[in-house]
Formats: structure tokens, sequence, C-alpha cells
């Protein structure tokens, strides 16, 4: 069945890893590694583009692992949001169910994530445009039905024309939080109260993370940086306030028990959370570009509660926002739904890995056939944005 030839790929080394790509793949560069593989930059030859690849390593190691790994590559494919990242190729070396040991992804190159613009003095016309892409991205997850509840500006890249893409697709339904045992492993700083204490979400959820964002944006430092959950409730909470009566009414006995016996807190007003000082100076050309605009957005974002949380409808048109408001990049078409029924399959490994191998020997066969239809590589536009600053403003 498989009409693969060995001529077509080639072998590199990587760090202590090795590649084995396609030929059309050249100039690797590692640019990063995660838990889930190694990334390289690479120049594709075929499109005249530069691409980051990603090596997912044995994704069928585990249950854990290969659910993974098959919920991105179904996502991937599925969504199709200039705010999101996109699959531009994806293929394995290995010909058969029984050799099959690699899958790689083949994306858009950014330029720098979120943690390295954060850094950065930006003025409100750029940093309200970040949170603009993100909002959009964000609200075409959710219209395919994926709420992400793990946005972090390590997992959202920027391009050095203030164009920005979400890169992942969050938590999978089944990986719930509990409060009291998950250990510490990932960065959890961004995960909304709602997901830190058990409880149940809705899509507001994704709000508190690009609160927490912009927050980070505006202060320099991280906002909530808890060494665990419990020590990062307590330090919402310092900020924020004790929430009311009625949001404890919703939590798991054991739970509220827990945060009904935390120490009260006021809170503080968010004019002394996030002082004028802190901020750029306003914006000449649009009145909603100010100090006062971010601040009374960041109020609406950092709410404990997710019932008086707003909704990404309702900040997409908030004044610091809706200055770059585009209906097609709102209102884009929305993609596939997504099954849910992968976040809750129980699977073997070796089953896991079968349906890995054939969502991937399917792609690659309907590339082949639009190849052979259309006689060449296909061309993926870059699509530079209209609302871009032009010049370039990540220095590397």
């Amino acid at each position: 069945m498989s009409n693969k030839h060995p001529s077509q790929f080639y072998s590199v080394e990587v760090g202590d890893s090795t590649f084995t790509i396609l030929k059309r793949y050249q100039n690797l560069k590692p640019i990063g590694s995660g838990a889930q593989g190694i990334v390289c930059a690479a120049y594709d030859t075929g499109t005249s583009q530069n691409v980051a690849i990603k090596k997912l390593s044995r994704p069928f190691q585990n249950v854990t692992h290969a659910k993974r790994a098959y919920r991105e590559f179904v996502l991937m494919k599925l969504v199709n949001h200039k705010n999101i990242i996109g699959l531009l190729n994806a293929f394995t070396p290995q010909k058969t169910l029984e050799e099959f040991q690699d899958v790689y992804l083949v994306m858009e190159l950014m330029d720098a994530n979120l943690c390295q613009v954060i850094q950065m003095d930006l003025d409100h016309e750029r940093m309200s445009y970040l949170l603009y892409q993100v909002l959009c991205g964000i609200k075409h997850l959710h219209s395919a039905g994926i709420i992400h509840r793990d946005l972090k500006p390590s997992n959202i890249v920027v391009k050095s024309d203030c164009t920005l893409k979400i890169l992942d697709f969050g938590l999978a339904r089944t990986a719930g939080t509990s409060f009291m045992m998950t250990p510490y492993v990932v960065t959890r700083y961004y995960r909304a109260p709602e997901v830190i204490l058990g409880m149940g979400y809705k899509a507001n959820v994704d709000i508190w993370s690009v609160g927490c964002i912009m927050g980070e944006m505006i202060r320099g430092s991280v906002m909530f940086p808890g060494t665990d959950h419990i020590d990062q409730w307590n330090k919402i909470i310092e900020q924020l306030g004790t929430p009311s009566l009625e949001f404890m009414k919703r939590l798991q006995p054991t739970v509220r028990n827990y945060v009904e016996n935390r120490p009260k807190y006021q809170g503080y007003p968010f004019e002394k959370l996030f002082p004028d000082v802190l901020f750029p100076a306003n914006s000449q050309e649009h009145s909603g570009l100010r100090a006062s605009m971010a601040r009374d957005l960041l109020s609406k974002m950092l709410v404990v509660d997710p019932e008086k949380r707003i909704s990404v409808d309702e900040a997409l048109m908030h004044p610091y926002i809706n200055v770059w408001y585009d209906e097609s990049e709102v209102k884009g078409p929305p993609p596939s739904k997504y099954d849910h029924a992968v976040d809750e399959r129980e699977h073997s490994v070796e089953a896991w890995k079968e349906l890995i191998y054939k969502e991937v020997v399917e792609y690659e066969n309907r590339n082949r056939r639009a190849l052979n239809s259309s006689g060449s590589t296909p061309h993926v536009p870059n699509a530079m944005h209209n609302h871009s600053q032009g010049q370039s403003w990540i220095s590397h």
C-alpha cells in the first residue's frame, strides 16, 4: 500500500536526536524542545519559505502521550484561522504500521513567543493588537467546541510584523485538574480559578488567561506566580480579594472547606494593582487606547467568579480591543466540529498507535492527490496582515 521511496528522505542529527525527513526540508536548526518533542526551523525548498518541524518521537509510548498527539494532529487538520498555527504538512518516514515510530508536523515558522515580547516596552497599539488576535483565535477554537483552559505566553507565538498565532489546543476535556493532588509540573500561573479549584467551566475560562497575560504585559512580571495549586489560589485572593459566598457554594465540599478557611482578603482596587505609571503613553490616534480603558478591560477579565467575568464576544467589543475589529477575522468560517469522543476515549497503546498511523497516512495520501491534480507543490500564501505595523519590532 505504501508508495514511499527511501530516496525521498534523508537523516540529519539535531542535538541528540535524528530527524529523518523529506528532502524538500533543508538547513535544520533546533529551536526548542518540549514534553512532546523537538522542534527545528528549516527551509522548505518546495515553497521557498521557512518552516518549523516538530518531531513527535514514538508518540504512542504511553496512553497520555498518544491521546495528546492524536488530539493535536486531528485538531491541527481541523482549524483554519490566521491566529492559530496551521499545519503545512505531516508525514512519517516509516512505511508500515509495524515499523511506525515517528510523526513529523510541519508548521509555519514564527519569530518569537509571547514570553519574549512581554519583556519589551509595548505601546498601546501593539498591546491591544496582540490581545485582539488572541481573542480572535480563541473565538475560532470555541466555535469548534474547543475550550483551551491552558493559554500561556510560551504557547503563543508572534512574527516581527506583529501577527500572532496560538500554538496548541490546551487541555483535553478529560485532563481535568483536582485541587489537592496534582503535582506542580507545568505552568499553572495562567489557569483560571475554576480550573485550579476543579469546578465546572465554560468558554470564558479562557478570558481569565488573557487577563493574566495582559496584566503581565503591563507589569512586566507574572500576576499569580504560585508554586503549587494552593499557593496559586492564595496569590489570586491576596490581590483580587476573597470571592463571595455564592461562589463558595458552587465548590465541591472538600475544596470549599479549604477555601472558606483561608484568611479573608479585601483585595485591591485595580487603580492600585495597575497604577498609571505602569502604562505606556496614551495613544494619539485612538481614544480607546489609554491606561483607563486598558485597566477597565483588566477589571472585567480578572474576575474570580466566572459568572461575573466578561465573555470573549464582550471582550472583542471592548473599546480597548475593538479598534482592530474586522468581521472576517472575528467571524471567520468556523472549523468543522471537533469530536470530543477522542478526549474521553480509552484505548490501549497499540490501538492509539494504529489510530495515529491511520491519520498520518490519510493525510499523506490526501496531500499526494492534491499534488497530482495540481502538478506542483501547493503554495501556502503568507497572509500579511492589513493592520500590520510594517516594521520589525522583535530583535533576534
